[in-house]
């Protein structure tokens, strides 16, 4: 069961003014605050609460209200190699068209042109001449951001050895040891570590001898 739309809400707008004549035009711009969980989770998002500009064209036409917008706002989050804080203006545009409840569908032959249930599903309705923004402002500000955000493209991230940051440390780097000899040098080194005890027991072997 849906709620009904409120009109107090920011991102809800009010087509009564622009009327039902085909070709109406009216240009909106607002600024609202960016609704909870605005983005990708854990990876970057518009934090709640922070300005997102909105630049709407309103155009009514037969079946309905045809909105075509931009939006603007500053995304942050974190880098993906570095592990450090980053921000990231994100502009979007998109167009969604809003059908009246009461559309006359008469304009296509049902019976030429059947319906798919599935598209009828996806298709948006003014409510009482409202339209709620949010959904569709949603989905195109989490297209435009990156799955795998980079403070800049150049970033050579931490050294994966001991986490230290490299483009602060150009420099740094670990000999590189192949495992294969490092294996064989610890064998080498547990031989002559028997090879010493066994002499250190011969000694002792050795003076117990002289001393009889």
């Amino acid at each position: 069961m849906s709620t009904r739309l409120d009109h107090r809400n920011p991102l809800v707008f009010d087509t009564h003014e622009l009327g039902r004549r085909p070709g109406a035009l009216q240009r909106l711009t607002r600024s609202v605050d960016a609704p909870k969980d605005f983005g990708i989770e854990g990876v970057i998002g518009v934090p709640e609460g922070a300005p997102v500009e909105l630049e709407l064209r309103l155009e009514s036409v037969m079946e309905g209200v045809l909105v075509t917008g931009t939006a603007r706002a500053s995304a942050e989050g974190e880098c993906v190699r570095c592990l450090e804080p980053l921000s990231q203006e994100v502009a979007v545009d998109f167009q969604e068209m809003f059908s009246y409840p009461d559309a006359d569908d008469r304009s296509r032959s049902r019976a030429a042109e059947p319906v798919d249930d599935a598209e009828d599903e996806d298709r948006l309705f003014l409510e009482d001449g409202l339209f709620d923004l949010e959904p569709l402002l949603r989905d195109a500000v989490v297209l435009a951001l990156p799955m795998q955000p980079v403070c800049r493209e150049t970033c050579a991230g931490l050294c994966p050895e001991c986490g230290i940051r490299l483009d602060e440390n150009p420099d740094h780097h670990h000999d590189a040891v192949d495992i294969r000899w490092a294996a064989l040098q610890g064998l080498a080194e547990t031989i002559q570590d028997g090879e010493k005890d066994n002499m250190g027991g011969a000694e002792a072997g050795v003076d117990e001898k002289q001393e009889k």
